[in-house]
């Protein structure tokens, strides 16, 4: 009971911090993304987050949590103090950076 009141305060500080927290799909999403948590399939949000700003610092201002072909993917948008936005899209199991894209400002592509 402990354990499931420690999620609910993680959780709700996570939408605090972060502007747009969606967990892709319906709204039972929600459940299994916090099952997987409790299941220590997935890290917790904050961890990754702790990661994210160390290695890529700026503003999160989207993290999305996916899952693919069986794997829960975070999926989160930073942007930097210049401008630049990464997006990144890391393993949930382990918190490894499976892609990192930045693109500058008022780019129109990917670099």
């Amino acid at each position: 009971m402990r354990f499931v009141s420690l999620i609910a305060v993680i959780v709700s500080s996570v939408v605090a911090l972060v502007p747009s927290v969606v967990l892709a799909g319906d709204e039972h999403d929600h459940d299994r993304a916090r099952r997987a948590v409790e299941r220590g399939e997935v890290m917790p949000l904050q961890r990754i987050l702790d990661n994210v700003e160390r290695d890529h610092p700026g503003q999160v201002i989207e993290v999305e949590l996916e899952q693919e072909d069986g794997r829960w993917i975070y999926e989160i948008k930073v942007l930097k103090a210049g401008g630049a936005l990464v997006k990144l899209e890391i393993d949930a199991h382990d918190g490894v950076v499976l892609r990192d894209r930045e693109r500058a400002p008022g780019a129109g592509g990917r670099r």
